[in-house]
């Protein structure tokens, strides 16, 4: 009896636990820093602030940084922090003359409205078409490299850079809540590999060789996924969040050599 009731205590603990993920799952996945962020021009020399304008009617600060580069790189962050954190990134490559567009999607930086996988795309859309007509390389970071990849199915990109790509939000989750049943529970599926096998822009995926937030295994396989032509770049001993993966002279020179080629075949 002491055993059987047990089993149900246990049984009623986990259905609990799974009840309040299913609900509060999105408090689990977005962690945006909310609160406002310093004029650009505090930030990044000769940066910007503007505003994009999603289908939805919301409107998202985001920061512009000019450049004689004629390919422009549209920068999404992962799925902490705000454009401020992406800051030393946008000046890295405004240092090699590119134009960076540096979005920050709704719920982040003191933007209005709260994240989710349709709004994202929604916001990122708006950042491809302030963007202009002219070539523009997506540079998505981990999270943002699954909002990037759905992008590219709608506005395809001149080339792409996949920070830390996952396969699927599911396989990610999974590493973090290897006992729960994450793929069941999801509502924001991301899946990346199965969208980047139809883009043809070439890609670049760049990864930490220690990260344990996304496996490296995971980005390989993205990689090995890509429809196009694909550039992997290994960064030895670089964890999730490491600066290496951020302003590190691999990283940047992914970028720099990727937007080199889209200048020389336009």
């Amino acid at each position: 009896m002491r055993v059987a009731l047990g089993a149900l205590v246990v049984l009623a603990v986990l259905a609990l636990l799974t009840g309040l993920l299913w609900l509060f799952q999105r408090k689990l996945v977005y962690l945006p820093d909310r609160g406002p962020v310093p004029p650009a021009g505090q930030v990044v020399p000769g940066a910007r602030d503007v505003v994009l304008t999603t289908g939805d009617g919301l409107r998202l600060g985001a920061w512009h940084v000019p450049g004689d580069h004629p390919v422009t790189v549209l920068v999404a962050g992962g799925n902490a922090g705000n454009r401020l954190h992406r800051a030393p990134l946008a000046r890295a490559l405004a240092a090699h003359g590119l134009p960076v567009l540096l979005m920050d999607y709704r719920g982040y930086g003191g933007n209005p409205g709260s994240p989710d996988e349709e709004g994202l795309l929604r916001d990122a859309l708006a950042a491809r078409e302030f963007a202009g007509d002219g070539p523009v390389v997506y540079f998505g970071e981990s999270l943002g490299a699954a909002v990037t990849t759905r992008l590219a199915t709608v506005r395809p990109p001149a080339g792409m850079v996949l920070r830390s790509p996952f396969t699927d939000l599911a396989a990610a989750g999974q590493v973090s809540y290897p006992f729960l049943p994450v793929r069941a529970l999801l509502r924001d599926r991301f899946p990346v590999s199965g969208l980047l096998a139809g883009v043809r822009a070439p890609v670049v995926v760049v990864y930490g060789s220690a990260d344990t937030i996304v496996p490296p295994e995971q980005s390989r396989a993205v990689a090995g996924a890509a429809g196009g032509p694909v550039t992997v770049v290994e960064v030895a001993g670089a964890g999730h969040n490491d600066l290496a993966l951020l302003t590190g002279p691999e990283l940047i020179g992914a970028v720099v050599d990727l937007a080199d080629r889209v200048r020389d075949t336009s």
